[in-house]
């Protein structure tokens, strides 16, 4: 395999690439041939030319029955799949969880089929984790979003006018992208709570400078993967309890609680919306999968009648399109670079990572969760 195939995406919510110019380059002098779909970096601030100045060749979406390996960042639709040649390789963010029928499509179609979602956690593959490096910019962009929106300022200020107090940040669910929230909100001056089920992540969220609320659920803890166990439903009502308090006192929250290939737990009730200030925001970063937030509707801003805006956003690390490829693109090259030996692309299922995260080999579906 050394044809490689860089598709636009599909999804009108989505402004990233899967790979930047820079990383092209670098594949082209590992021996792979490039061809990038016309328009495929434009939102990110890509151009055409960019690619072609590094010796990619510009193609058009029918490629793609020609490419040996295709790459996305978001998941292809079943008629693009039954288009793409046999035994070739497929890697992107496909959801295996909750997309059967494509990744069954995938196994007729007789293609390698790698989810990004399914790379372990181990120091050798940290440099290939997407969720990763996706919910970091989510996390910063969940802040500025709630930033633009309010009608007031976030830090402190002392003036002859008078002290203005700063603004109360409540960050649920201290992962990746929540630490990025607690980061970006003290950056910019705010006064910062945050609670984890976890309560082994309490030092890293003082280390940041904000307060960890401690709120007693009994045994809790994380799974190998470093994943927030899921709670019991006695567990949710003792969390919701808790937390009421701190919501009610909060000019700001976000929530980032996701269980992976499951529903997202609702955390937040349409009883605690109601008890906060008019004019705080709610930004429900685990919206798509169900939403923490009682009210919360994808891709909307909804106002409740209390004066509280929730903001459903579902693709939170395309609004920073150009970083957020670069770090996207960085995950594909270390992928294919980990797998690429004298500029051909090597299968190895004996290999933890590509174990792990391919979901279809040799016309078959790897893993009994994705049937």
């Amino acid at each position: 395999m050394k044809t490689l195939f860089v598709t636009l995406e599909k999804d009108p919510r989505e402004a990233r690439v899967a790979l930047i110019p820079s990383d092209a380059q670098k594949l082209a002098k590992l021996g792979w041939e490039i061809n990038v779909e016309s328009g495929a970096g434009a939102k990110a601030g890509f151009a055409d030319d960019a690619y072609a100045s590094v010796g990619a060749k510009i193609v058009d979406a029918e490629f793609a029955s020609q490419a040996d390996f295709v790459v996305s960042v978001r998941k292809p639709t079943i008629e693009e799949v039954s288009k793409y040649k046999k035994g070739s390789f497929h890697l992107s963010l496909l959801d295996p969880f909750n997309e059967k029928a494509l990744i069954k499509a995938f196994a007729d179609a007789g293609v390698y089929a790698a989810s990004f979602e399914m790379i372990p956690r181990s120091t050798i593959a940290q440099k290939m984790d997407v969720l990763s490096s996706q919910s970091n910019l989510a996390g910063y962009n969940a802040v500025i979003k709630a930033a633009s929106v309010l009608n007031r300022i976030l830090p402190m200020m002392m003036t002859p006018a008078g002290t203005i107090s700063p603004l109360k940040f409540f960050i649920v669910g201290v992962g990746v992208a929540g630490l990025q929230a607690i980061a970006t909100a003290k950056r910019l001056g705010a006064r910062v709570e945050a609670f984890d089920t976890r309560p082994v992540v309490e030092e890293q969220v003082r280390s940041l400078g904000a307060k960890f609320v401690k709120i007693d659920l009994g045994e809790t803890g994380q799974t190998a993967q470093g994943y927030a166990k899921e709670l019991t439903p006695e567990q949710i009502e003792l969390q919701r309890k808790g937390m009421a308090k701190v919501c009610a006192q909060s000019d700001v929250i976000i929530t980032t609680a996701k269980l992976f290939g499951r529903k997202a737990p609702r955390i937040i009730t349409a009883d605690m919306v109601a008890g906060m200030k008019a004019g705080s925001v709610i930004v429900d970063m685990a919206v798509e999968s169900g939403g923490n937030v009682e009210g919360s509707c994808p891709d909307k801003n909804v106002v409740t009648p209390n004066g509280v805006l929730i903001i459903g956003d579902t693709c939170l690390e395309a609004g920073v399109p150009a970083t957020a490829s670069q770090m996207f693109s960085s995950n594909v090259f270390n992928y294919i670079n980990h797998f690429t030996v004298d500029g051909e692309f090597k299968l190895n299922l004996e290999d933890a990572i590509m174990k792990s995260s391919v979901v279809t080999a040799d016309g078959k579906i790897t893993d009994e969760r994705f049937m």
